[in-house]
């Protein structure tokens, strides 16, 4: 059985063997295993860039139309930016927002504004040229790709066959393929 959700059941519930998460655990009473590295990019259209202008610091970003993501605890309409060892929390706005990353990804393309998305989601676009990172030289809060199961389940050979092979599969992989 696969479930999708953005706030998936405790896995204390008992009702998944793993799930699957970006971001950090939120528990250490469970195993998690990272799968994949993954970083939250920013980016727009070039025909939105061309109309509002390139963000050259952080703090440019309070002038643009920033597509809103609400999903999971992260905290809504602030995007945390670190270069070097400064970090700046951008109070971001947009007409738009959502709680699917699809979507937000879609409004992007279609020159509505800048998006933080994680690079699996936005690899291709780049690639294409269809979408152009701003801000390259900050790094955004990380979206690494974990297993998580609980801790019961560490010896279940199912599950250690299932976390093993989605490693393998990723560690194969890049992302936007």
């Amino acid at each position: 059985q696969l479930q999708l959700s953005v706030d998936p059941p405790p896995l204390a519930a008992d009702a998944f063997d793993v799930c699957i998460r970006f971001g950090e655990p939120p528990d250490a009473r469970v195993i998690a295993r990272r799968i994949a590295p993954n970083r939250r990019l920013l980016c727009a259209a070039p025909a939105y860039l061309e109309r509002r202008g390139t963000p050259k610091l952080p703090s440019d970003l309070a002038r643009h139309d920033c597509i809103g993501i609400r999903q999971g605890d992260d905290a809504y309409g602030q995007w945390r930016l670190t270069a070097g060892r400064k970090t700046e929390v951008v109070k971001v706005r947009g007409a738009l927002s959502t709680n699917d990353g699809e979507i937000a990804v879609n409004w992007a393309l279609d020159g509505h504004g800048i998006v933080m998305r994680a690079e699996w989601d936005v690899a291709r676009y780049l690639r294409s040229g269809r979408l152009v990172q701003v801000l390259a030289d900050h790094l955004t809060p990380p979206a690494d790709i974990y297993a998580i199961y609980p801790q019961r389940h560490q010896t279940a050979a199912r599950v250690r066959a299932f976390v093993d092979f989605l490693a393998e599969r990723f560690a194969t992989s890049s992302p936007g393929h």
